[in-house]
């Protein structure tokens, strides 16, 4: 397997060509560097009244005296250098962004201008990465996934930057479905990939296609096939492999790369261009599309932490399935999920499944079925609150 670097349709790559071919990775070969681009945007809808616009997901303390953007990096030690990882948030979560992590040089945290989707702030950072080192590997991860599992999440990682290096291909990292879920993008995965060097607790497939977000029925064919895995928004690739697809694929982004790499002044031109790029996922924009993409499974355990009810998981149980974070008395009330940041005491009467959280300035009160409809409400609540 070789990888080739291409000139599409004139739009100069970064990459010359090699002379020589390019040498892939094997085991008697030191990996390239290996940076790791953390997606720390996105609105803070589904967890209001904890969260807000400038306080989304990633910024909060769910689970304990640290946020998931914390988690994630802390998660990367022994697989990234800390110098080596670039945080991609946005204007309004910048300054907290900063504060939670001091441990990162100033540089390697920036603000996109506007929101432009997940093709577009990938694109930011392939050309982030491209002006440090053209020739490294980089990672993709959402700030946002809770993994317990640090030990495994380090080796399916470290084995998919393998993947990445050995092959020339664009790497997945595909969750085990546990349920027939209609929210998730599919993976639906070929025959097992054979790579020399290979660890082989580490399982690597050929991508047959991506699948779009299924209905319930659909996706339970999917389960019953046994071939196909959630797509968790998790890539890994060497920057001339990306570069070359985004040349074939996705020439707008490729030349938006190339100038992000060349630039003199780095803020200026994301600044001037960002914005101008078109509103796609990288699914949509790339992975789809792709000439080889690898699929390898996850050994680690993984929760998007959707909504309440996924955080509800993690909290205390009384005997009535209870779940709360805070002091609570109950007469006749099950199944509830309650939450809280103040220390006041919260007494449910006669109530089932229902969401409760308190906030310092609002209260939710939510039936649990409703869970994935909070966003909605947050549109009809007064701009402060939002």
């Amino acid at each position: 397997m070789r990888l080739h670097l291409v000139d599409d349709g004139g739009h100069k790559p970064i990459y010359h060509a090699p002379t020589q071919p390019f040498r892939l990775l094997t085991m008697a070969t030191p990996p390239p560097p290996r940076y790791a681009l953390i997606l720390a945007g996105g609105s803070g809808q589904r967890f209001w009244p904890v969260s807000r616009d400038a306080l989304p997901k990633q910024l909060l303390r769910l689970f304990g005296d640290k946020t998931l953007l914390e988690l994630t990096v802390e998660r990367l030690k022994g697989i990234v250098p800390t110098k080596n990882i670039l945080v991609l948030t946005n204007t309004q979560q910048e300054a907290t962004v900063r504060k939670l992590l001091p441990q990162l040089p100033k540089d390697n945290i920036i603000a996109e201008p506007e929101k432009r989707d997940t093709a577009p702030a990938i694109a930011l950072g392939v050309g982030w990465v491209a002006a440090r080192e053209p020739s490294a590997t980089m990672m993709v991860l959402p700030a946002d996934h809770l993994i317990k599992d640090e030990a495994a999440f380090k080796t399916v990682l470290l084995g998919a930057a393998f993947a990445a290096e050995s092959s020339g291909a664009l790497v997945t990292i595909g969750i085990k479905p546990t349920w027939p879920c209609p929210s998730y993008g599919y993976v639906e995965r070929g025959r097992r990939a054979l790579l020399n060097g290979m660890q082989e607790n580490v399982a690597v497939y050929e991508v047959a296609r991506f699948r779009e977000k299924p209905n319930p029925d659909l996706a339970e064919h999917f389960i019953n096939q046994g071939n196909f895995t959630w797509n968790a928004g998790m890539f890994i690739w060497t920057l001339p492999a990306i570069f070359s697809e985004l040349s074939r694929h996705a020439p707008v982004l490729a030349d938006f790369v190339a100038e992000v790499r060349k630039s003199k002044d780095f803020a200026a031109t994301i600044k001037k261009q960002f914005g101008k790029l078109p509103k796609l996922s990288i699914d949509y924009a790339l992975m789809e599309k792709a000439s080889r993409v690898l699929n390898v499974e996850a050994t680690f355990d993984w929760d998007d932490v959707g909504n309440w009810t996924s955080v509800g998981r993690y909290l205390e149980q009384d005997a009535h399935g209870n779940q709360h974070n805070c002091k609570l008395a109950q007469f006749e009330a099950g199944g509830n999920i309650v939450f809280s940041q103040t220390d006041n005491h919260i007494a449910l009467l006669g109530v089932q499944d229902l969401i409760v959280v308190q906030s310092k300035d609002a209260i939710l009160i939510a039936s649990k079925s409703h869970a994935e409809s909070i966003k909605k409400l947050v549109d009809a609540l007064p701009q402060e609150l939002r």
